[in-house]
């Protein structure tokens, strides 16, 4: 880990430290820790946004840790069919192969860096599966699923899909060369990601060296959030601790600082880290399930068109 990256780093973009004289550095409002699971077929997942508040995590509902594990022959699992109305879902993988497909034509092979968008929208069925030979073979298997919500007018929008390939996105250098920035959707100083998105966000996964500090600017629109993927740091300018499973909280400002610790992991040589931002929505968030509606009335209703067969039908083979 990770998949997409650079031999030399000071070739890159160069993102600007803050004015320190005018800048509002974001206070760590709180770290916590993501408890372990199992998701879909069995495949372990942590749930990275466990004891956050829909608040303080608005746009964003829901994200899974997949991983890192590496699977013996025989062992990886995946998901069965199933249906997902009114917000968007974000595979990215780090390490390894998943399989996607939807009612709605969308879907392929995503692998190393690559990442799946499929705005869910008015509904649709899907799956997500290791492929036959990754099952076969066994591996490592390490990525993230992110769920945005999308607001009441864009709730029933007409599902679509988005493959962003690795190579796609833009990478970045922090100004002293420490950091790589690898930014999927939204922007970061200037400098787009590929992804489109409903809502505006911003998704950029970090690598910090050990020892290394990044100071960046964020939008003061946005929440703030940093979840570690692997690895040791601090987060804030009070240098508090986080490890790997552990979602950061930021207050409001327009800066934010990560630094890793000098001594990391041999598997783990850097502070791997998501940070998520996004405008809030601010509207009634009723979620069950696979369904992200605004009343329980739409969820009831969410439910009785899957049921019916409403939200499409599997696709033969």
């Amino acid at each position: 880990m990770p998949a997409v990256t650079v031999d030399d780093l000071l070739v890159l973009p160069r993102v600007p430290q803050p004015d320190a004289t005018t800048a509002t550095e974001r206070p760590v409002v709180s770290v916590t820790a993501a408890p372990s699971g199992y998701e879909g077929e069995g495949f372990p997942v942590r749930r990275a946004f466990a004891g956050v508040s829909v608040a303080a995590l608005d746009p964003f509902v829901h994200m899974d840790q997949m991983g890192e594990v590496d699977y013996a022959p025989g062992e990886p699992r995946g998901t069965a069919w199933h249906p997902h109305r009114g917000f968007e879902t974000v595979t990215y993988i780090i390490d390894g192969i998943f399989r996607h497909q939807d009612s709605h034509g969308g879907g392929g092979l995503i692998t190393d860096g690559d990442t799946q968008w499929m705005t869910a929208g008015s509904g649709l069925l899907h799956i997500e599966a290791p492929p036959e030979e990754l099952v076969a073979s066994g591996g490592l298997f390490h990525g993230i699923q992110l769920w945005v919500n999308l607001p009441r007018s864009l709730k029933m929008t007409e599902p679509r899909y988005q493959d962003i390939r690795g190579g796609e996105v833009a990478l970045l250098s922090s100004e002293d060369g420490g950091a790589l920035l690898r930014v999927i959707a939204g922007e970061v100083a200037g400098h787009a990601g590929p992804g489109s998105t409903h809502t505006p966000i911003t998704l950029v996964h970090v690598t910090v060296s050990p020892g290394a500090q990044l100071d960046l600017p964020w939008r003061p629109d946005f929440n703030a959030l940093a979840y570690v993927l692997a690895g040791t740091g601090t987060v804030g300018t009070a240098k508090i601790p986080v490890r790997t499973g552990n979602l950061t909280v930021f207050g409001p400002g327009d800066a934010l600082t990560l630094a890793a610790d000098p001594d990391q992991d041999s598997r783990h040589p850097n502070l791997e880290v998501l940070l998520l931002g996004g405008q809030p929505i601010r509207e009634p968030v009723a979620a069950q399930g696979p369904f992200v509606m605004n009343t329980r009335a739409e969820l009831i209703q969410a439910f009785e068109d899957y049921q019916a067969g409403r939200l499409g039908t599997i696709p033969a083979g």
